[in-house]
């Protein structure tokens, strides 16, 4: 199957120069976690720019300096099992479609390999063998700061939340963090005194450094008050195929595994569930 027949076509991205506040404006309004970066006059991609680039770097407001320039892109006419190998040997969830000038023609998700082509595949091996079993979690009533901190850590994009019985309650996504946050800055003052060498009698200078830094400031709420509820969950034991047209079914891009016992023993994605196009 090649990749034309798999991307998505209707493409939202952000053009060179831009700001900070244009594409997080956007991200929201569209709901994207990945936006490609074009040039304004001939539409050729020179970059991507994520969520976690505005996260991580609060004080920078040019699309230019936010965005990587270390691109993997696609060609439409690209067999798309060589694309989810280049999604896995690169730890990307997107990927760019661009022809043969660089012009961006689509974009082609770890969720269109696997609602797309993996749902047409009978694979029978259990979800149990692609799934991630280190898994942040948090308490529901845990604060939102806190609780992304946690997320943070473990370098995902997803937490779990767990209630007063540790049971499953919720998940969080790092899309659900933007929206119950701003940027916002902060000054600070360092000053140091300096005597004049040799003099008894003179006064001591003072130097005042003001240091202006931006950075995420979350809502009061907790983790319950806004992750989402009544969670949708695969078995250990569950195929891979099965799992797959559940994703397509009801649009999600991750599943929480229970075991046979029906403890939480894991976490399994779309850019997990590619591997098996490859293998």
């Amino acid at each position: 199957m090649l990749v034309k027949r798999v991307m998505s076509k209707k493409v939202v991205s952000v053009s060179v120069p831009g700001s900070r506040e244009k594409v997080l404006d956007l991200m929201r309004k569209e709901n994207k976690a990945v936006l490609p970066v074009v040039k304004e006059e001939d539409n050729k991609l020179v970059g991507v720019v994520t969520r976690s680039d505005l996260i991580n770097n609060p004080d920078e407001e040019q699309i230019a300096m936010l965005m990587s320039r270390n691109l993997i892109i696609a060609s439409p006419d690209e067999d798309v099992k060589d694309v989810a190998k280049k999604m896995i040997d690169n730890d990307v969830r997107r990927v760019p479609v661009v022809n043969d000038d660089g012009e961006l023609v689509g974009i082609i998700t770890s969720f269109d390999l696997v609602s797309q082509a993996l749902t047409k595949l009978d694979i029978d091996d259990a979800v149990e063998n692609y799934m991630i079993t280190t898994v942040p979690t948090t308490w529901e009533k845990t604060p939102l700061n806190v609780a992304f901190e946690s997320m943070k850590q473990f370098g995902l994009k997803s937490i779990l939340a767990l209630d007063d019985d540790s049971q499953l309650s919720g998940i969080l996504t790092e899309t659900d963090f933007i929206a119950e946050s701003e940027i916002i800055s902060e000054r600070s003052e360092h000053s140091s005194t300096v005597g004049t060498e040799g003099d008894k009698w003179s006064w001591d200078s003072t130097s005042v450094l003001y240091i202006e830094k931006n950075h995420l400031k979350f809502t009061d709420k907790v983790v319950s008050d806004v992750a989402v509820g009544n969670v949708e969950v695969a078995n250990s034991k569950t195929k891979v195929c099965d799992c797959a047209k559940k994703m397509k079914t009801l649009h999600i891009e991750q599943i929480p595994v229970i075991g046979v016992e029906g403890d939480l023993v894991g976490l399994v994605r779309a850019s997990d569930l590619i591997k098996a196009l490859v293998e």
